[in-house]
């Protein structure tokens, strides 16, 4: 603490320090000071003041360095009035350090002490010391105002630092400054006799807390007193004055509470206040089991001042209205992290200094946060509504407010400006129970609800821009294209990145909540677009729409493949819908097409067919159309799809053969089977360019024009091999048939190609051949009434000419 004279702005003003060395120009030594403090010390133990004994105080360490305290009263006129005027301010304090005749304080201007009306001995102390101070100053040529005028370097020398070095010592003195306070104290002397409740009320009112709580210290020795005296017996009198002890200690304590919470908002004011008020609590802890005090915790009850102090701070922080401003929350929750950093800034400052270690001051102001953020955060869970609001809310919880490892930010409890005394603080929320579980199934049922929005919109959007006008279909990169499935990866996409920026359990529930609304996209797909554009069919616009589909259901399935370790039955599921549509869709393109060239492959084989082109000219520029249709396909399934209707094609042709519409004579086999060569390789070259995967359906064509073609009957059984080879399931009816349209119905060699088509049956195994190669099989064979043609021909030997 600094010793100052006042008067004159020309006075010398001295500092006084014990374990620091003073300046060597012009500077008193240090035996010179201690010699001072001495004879102010004796000078006090001379005074009235010192006769009442040594106190009751509390002391800890070397009482011999401890100044000796003046009376409640010149506190009075020390808080009322304005700072001592000269170096006797040393004893001013109701609780003295150790260390306080060892510290600095910086010079101030002031009246000069004021005398109490309630101590008249101490207007001739004062004067003993004043005089005694006069002495001194001038043994040790301190000089007056003219010693100043004539001699302005030794002020210089004494007061006076360059800039530079008050600059570079700044922070040192700012953080000597802060130190706690110790947590030992000397408590001054009791009064013998208390003053009147009106006077302590007014002390209290005055926020003369020394004094005050002295004086209340004394009231209730006397009640103590008076009641040991009576015993059991508790007279009226005691009654009352047990009345007024509650009432004056809870006025000290609404006064104590009150300075507390206004100890962070006005700390110039308070600064000096908390000392006392520290000390007050630690008395009335001591002294907590005595009858006569206040019934709870003093302690207690300054913490939850600090909590009223937390919750006014925290409540008056901006919060628009969200029609006001959509990023209502996030801004309000920028604030609050800014403002909780500051305040944690101040106390760690400002008011930690003002407080005893014991308090935990810093701990306390972080804790008391923890709490009452916590029952906010409640507050706002039940304002926000909005995905953005849920999320900036469990963002500000689990990564800005506390340390977390998922973002490279600055937390609020991690700022640097709190460190190192966060460093051993808790720094999570004390939120409810299920507080923040609650409040990630909310998220997750609001990201539901809007990716089911979403998902609504996007088809309304299809409708509007495409289906309502028939709009034809975007490509992109040769493959018809919807760009709604990048949309709906998006919306995933950004949904999952926000989500596992919180926690990677919040992230691994929002993906089941994205795949599980997706799942019922297909069919709600499927249903409006059959209902918008069922009109279409069976124009080549339809076509288009159908194949679109299909590419976009499979890149989305793509896309959402990403997701299978994270969710993996929810992928299945997913996937399972979308599969479903896309068999849906190509069984709808698939059947178009067989309606379409049905009539066309019905006239094949027919006598129509051997002397016109025209139905196969429909045909083949039908299949022309798919092959069309599948270059817009992306794979895989314009190879599934191509192969399928390969198979179709194949069979129905070739299918014609079977049922015994039409049997060439006079030699046109020889005209059918060119024919049928022909279209066969204009077909297969369709089937190749689509890349069909059954190849071992283009041989077929050639191996029955082979058969056919041949001038001799003899010559046919020696062309079967290939063909049995090939189609393991071409049997005996089929070869019948085939024969039937090549003009043999009967005969001796007909029945010997028969019999050779069943050693090459049994020389290949019987017959069953790769079941997976099934294409005889599926066709059906219309049976020959002619009750002749299929005896053995033993049973015609009789009819030849030579018998």
């Amino acid at each position: 603490m600094m010793d100052k004279s006042t008067g004159n702005p020309d006075e010398d003003r001295v500092s006084l320090k014990s374990d620091e060395k003073t300046p060597t120009n012009g500077a008193v030594s240090l035996g010179v000071l201690q010699t001072l403090r001495k004879s102010i010390r004796r000078a006090a133990e001379k005074s009235p003041l010192a006769s009442g004994g040594k106190g009751s105080g509390v002391t800890t360490g070397d009482d011999s360095g401890a100044r000796p305290p003046p009376s409640p009263s010149e506190y009075r006129g020390l808080r009322v009035g304005s700072p001592v005027t000269s170096p006797l301010k040393n004893i001013g304090g109701l609780f003295s350090r150790k260390e306080e005749d060892e510290s600095d304080g910086a010079p101030q201007k002031g009246k000069g002490l004021t005398r109490s009306k309630t101590d008249p001995n101490m207007a001739g102390f004062g004067d003993t010391l004043m005089k005694t101070g006069a002495s001194i100053r001038r043994s040790l040529k301190f000089g007056s105002k003219k010693d100043k005028t004539c001699r302005p370097e030794a002020l210089v020398s004494l007061c006076e630092g360059s800039a530079d070095e008050r600059k570079e010592h700044k922070e040192e003195e700012e953080e000597e400054a802060c130190e706690e306070m110790e947590e030992s104290y000397t408590l001054l002397e009791i009064p013998h006799t208390p003053l009147s409740v009106m006077q302590i009320n007014k002390l209290i009112e005055n926020e003369v807390l020394e004094e005050a709580h002295l004086n209340l210290l004394a009231l209730r020795q006397e009640f103590q007193q008076e009641r040991e005296r009576c015993g059991e017996d508790s007279p009226m009198q005691l009654a009352k004055k047990e009345k007024d002890l509650n009432l004056l200690y809870g006025e000290l304590r609404n006064k104590v509470n009150t300075i507390v919470r206004d100890s962070n908002s006005l700390p110039s004011r308070n600064k000096g206040l908390l000392v006392p008020v520290a000390r007050i609590i630690q008395e009335e802890e001591r002294r907590a089991e005595e009858p006569g005090g206040l019934a709870g915790s003093w302690m207690e009850a300054w913490r939850e001042a600090v909590g009223e102090v937390v919750q006014a701070k925290v409540s008056s922080v901006h919060l628009e209205q969200r029609e006001q401003n959509v990023s209502w929350l996030a801004v309000h929750l920028g604030l609050l992290g800014r403002t909780v950093v500051e305040d944690l800034e101040s106390v760690k400052k400002e008011l930690r200094c003002s407080y005893p270690p014991s308090f935990k001051v810093f701990s306390t102001y972080v804790r008391s946060y923890h709490r009452v953020l916590g029952q906010h955060m409640k507050k706002l869970d039940e304002q926000a509504t909005e995905r953005k609001d849920l999320y900036a809310l469990l963002d500000w919880i689990i990564n800005r407010y506390k340390r977390s490892v998922n973002v490279n930010h600055e937390s609020i409890m991690g700022s640097l400006s709190l460190q190192p005394d966060m460093k051993d603080e808790s720094v999570d929320l004390q939120l409810e129970d299920e507080l923040l579980t609650q409040l990630k199934d909310k998220f997750c049922c609001r990201v539901k609800k809007d990716m089911s929005s979403s998902l609504d919109r996007l088809i309304a959007l299809e409708h509007e821009e495409v289906w309502r006008d028939s709009s034809s279909p975007q490509k992109e990169e040769d493959f018809l294209n919807c760009p709604f499935h990048m949309d709906i990866w998006t919306t995933v996409k950004g949904n999952v990145q926000n989500s596992g920026a919180i926690d990677a359990q919040l992230e691994q529930q929002v993906i089941s909540c994205c795949l599980q609304e997706l799942s019922t996209f297909p069919k709600r797909f499927e249903t409006e677009f059959r209902r918008h554009c069922s009109a279409l069919r069976p124009k080549p616009l339809w076509s288009e729409y159908q194949i679109t589909y299909i590419n976009c259901f499979t890149a989305l399935q793509q896309h959402m493949e990403e997701y299978r370790d994270s969710c993996p039955d929810e992928v299945d599921g997913f996937r399972q819908e979308a599969t479903s549509l896309i068999i849906r869709l190509n069984q709808v393109l698939e059947d178009q097409f067989k309606d379409d060239v049905k009539p066309y492959l019905r006239r094949m084989m027919t006598r129509k067919w051997l002397t016109n082109d025209e139905d196969f000219g429909q045909l083949h520029s039908r299949t022309e159309l798919l092959s069309q249709h599948c270059a817009l396909m992306r794979p895989p399934h314009n190879q599934e799809f191509a192969s399928r209707l390969h198979y179709h094609v194949v069979r129905e042709y070739v299918g014609q053969l079977m049922k015994n519409n039409y049997s060439c004579k006079n030699r046109k086999h020889e005209k059918a089977a060119s024919k049928m060569r022909l279209q066969w390789e204009k077909l297969s070259d369709l089937f190749e360019n689509m890349k069909s995967t059954h190849e071992w359906l283009y041989a077929v064509g050639d191996d029955l024009s082979n058969v056919i073609v041949q001038k001799n009957k003899s010559d046919i059984k020696n062309h079967l091999q290939p063909l049995v080879e090939h189609y393991p399931d071409f049997s005996r009816k089929h070869l019948v048939a085939v024969l039937y349209f090549r003009g043999l119905l009967r005969g001796r060699e007909h029945q010997l190609i028969l019999q050779r088509h069943t050693e090459l049956k049994e020389k290949l195994g019987g017959g069953g051949g790769d079941r997976s190669r099934v294409l005889f099989g599926d066709m059906h064979v219309t049976v020959n009434t002619d009750c002749l043609s299929n005896l053995p021909f033993s049973c015609l030997s009789f009819l030849l000419p030579d018998n």
